[in-house]
């Protein structure tokens, strides 16, 4: 789900708007791959990645002139880890590390959106997690098939591992889904993944998709893909592309704390706006925005990418530094961080 800074980078190395002259660049990519440093069991491990990017931005300050003509204002980076550029996947953990310092000036995209978060700066373009397109293409059944489930979700309710007691993880949503509804026959809920995950997720009306570690998960990618219904519980979540996917329109937005009432939310849903919603999410052009096809598409989620940055055109002279003009500090953050890679 945190690929999309590796295809990104594929796109843009045999896009038309990529340059080789610096002087005609509107902007400058750096392909730094955050959640490729893994652990043995092949998790991200995001924990360094703020060395690792401090590290990335001293080589290309230091190998050409671009970066320190902006303090990186003109640059952009694909940070889709949980909290992006905070860099840890623990709502707390990540605020008391806020955006790397680094990063102050340059435009950010990444998958975490929220509205007044200190993970998420003005003029970030926030994008959908990567889900595999072939894959979910090789698993689509009929669009005639009847949607016979009403509620459906596979995925954890408690996280025992890193926060056992489950207040902490999903700020407590998840667990109150599984206390509440475990035993409601409207809604099918499990922690199992079948191998029909993808097939029920085409039989079922509405799909939830509740905050985890981050508010996003790809469960929003696959339900507007396979035109369930997303309902979003998720306070104060920014979603991304809004300007091409009416967000509104087409999901069913939950307050965390309405959990408890959420049969009685989606039953009152009257059968006229389902349907609605339902021919909405069946446009072709809302599947492509959410999606970084091999090879890539017009109006797929690379080309929204690109729609965002041409709106921060053109750069402002304030964008660019005056003579002794410094905005970053090269030795803010924890002295952790500050170690080379």
């Amino acid at each position: 789900m945190f690929a999309a800074e590796i295809f990104m980078h594929r796109f843009l190395l045999s896009s038309a708007v990529r340059t080789l002259n610096p002087e005609e660049a509107d902007w400058f990519y750096v392909p730094f791959y955050t959640t490729c440093d893994l652990t043995p069991a092949g998790l991200p491990l995001p924990f360094k990645s703020p060395r690792m990017m401090r590290s990335a931005i001293q080589f290309i300050s230091n190998k050409w002139p671009f970066w320190n003509k902006t303090d990186g204002a003109d640059h952009f980076f694909v940070v889709p880890h949980d909290f992006g550029a905070c860099f840890h996947y623990q709502e707390e953990k990540a605020i008391e590390r806020g955006i790397l310092p680094m990063l102050r000036r340059a435009t950010l995209v990444q998958t975490f959106g929220q509205k007044n978060h200190v993970c998420l700066k003005e003029g970030s373009i926030i994008i959908p997690p990567y889900a595999p397109p072939q894959k979910m293409q090789a698993h689509l059944i009929s669009p005639d098939t009847p949607r016979s489930i009403f509620v459906y979700f596979r995925g954890l309710f408690y996280d025992n591992g890193n926060d056992p007691e489950g207040g902490y993880y999903a700020r407590g949503a998840r667990a109150s889904l599984w206390e509440n509804f475990k035993n409601n026959p409207l809604f099918d809920i499990s922690t199992d993944h079948p191998t029909t995950y993808y097939e029920d997720m085409q039989r079922a009306v509405f799909c939830l998709c509740p905050l985890g570690w981050a508010p996003w998960s790809p469960r929003l990618v696959e339900a507007v893909v396979f035109g369930c219904i997303p309902v979003i519980i998720a306070d104060g979540i920014v979603l991304p592309f809004a300007d091409a996917i009416p967000w509104e329109e087409i999901g069913v937005f939950v307050d965390e704390e309405d959990v408890p009432k959420l049969d009685s939310i989606l039953t009152s849903i009257p059968i006229e706006d389902i349907l609605r919603k339902q021919r909405l999410l069946a446009n072709p052009s809302m599947k492509k925005a959410m999606l970084f096809p091999q090879p890539a598409q017009p109006r797929d989620a690379f080309h929204q990418i690109l729609n965002g940055l041409a709106r921060k055109l053109p750069h402002t002279q304030r964008v660019y530094l005056q003579p002794g003009e410094k905005h970053l500090n090269w030795t803010a953050g924890p002295v952790g961080d500050l170690k080379p890679w």
